[in-house]
């Protein structure tokens, strides 16, 4: 009479002790544990891909920086100096003669045009395209010396690139210095180059990234990684 039948006991109460042991980990038969692994979440998705989304937002703000300044306000400089192009557009440097004549044909409104110039887009887009380059180098290659490396590259094109704006603004004001332009004229030619150079940083680090995880990828598919003997 003490003992009940299991069959008696209430649909409710065994619905419940159910739901409790599915929530248990899991017993293996060597006595220890497994958690259920849980379904990865949207949440944790979106919080993988959003540096990368960054990174493209900036990388894609530094180009359409890049093409204002000198696809088009340095392009349309040339409409106040007779057609004659800004030190800052030749890549292979300048000489007295190029800034003799543009002294010439400017006057104090297009030189306080090139001032402004420098001081907005010619400041701008340095900052961004060094910021972006170090965020896209940081997030695709890991720490140690070859992420130094390639971050020195876009930094020290922002340095240049400031210190060529201010000695190009120098050039036309007072007497001109042919050792000055001299100056300014390397600072160009070794903006152009350290710019060129982040470029290929920044798609060497992409590539780079892009090749490590297609090799994962491949291995989890238990197949043999690209590169690889």
């Amino acid at each position: 009479m003490a003992k009940k039948s299991r069959s008696n006991r209430p649909a409710s109460n065994r619905a419940a002790s159910a739901s409790s042991a599915s929530n248990r980990p899991v017993q293996r038969a060597n006595g220890t544990t497994q958690s259920r692994a849980l379904p990865a979440t949207a949440e944790t998705t979106g919080q993988k891909n959003s540096p990368g989304l960054i990174v493209v937002a900036a990388l894609a703000a530094s180009v359409l920086l890049f093409w204002y300044y000198h696809g088009l306000v340095l392009n349309q400089m040339t409409d106040l100096s007779g057609g004659i192009t800004m030190p800052d557009q030749l890549i292979l440097g300048y000489g007295v003669e190029h800034i003799e004549a543009l002294r010439g044909a400017m006057n104090a409104d297009a030189i306080g045009q090139l001032n402004y110039v420098h001081k907005t887009a010619g400041l701008m887009f340095p900052l961004f395209f060094a910021l972006a380059s170090v965020l896209a180098i940081g997030l695709t290659v890991p720490r140690g010396f070859l992420r130094w490396g390639l971050w020195v590259l876009p930094l020290a094109f922002a340095v240049i690139d400031l210190l060529e704006n201010n000695a190009i603004d120098a050039l036309f004001t007072g007497a001109l210095d042919p050792a000055a332009v001299t100056a300014a004229s390397i600072m160009t030619v070794v903006r152009w180059a350290l710019l060129f150079l982040s470029f290929g940083a920044i798609v060497f680090a992409l590539i780079r990234s892009f090749v490590k995880t297609f090799n994962q990828k491949w291995e989890e598919a238990g197949l043999k990684p690209i590169g690889r003997g």
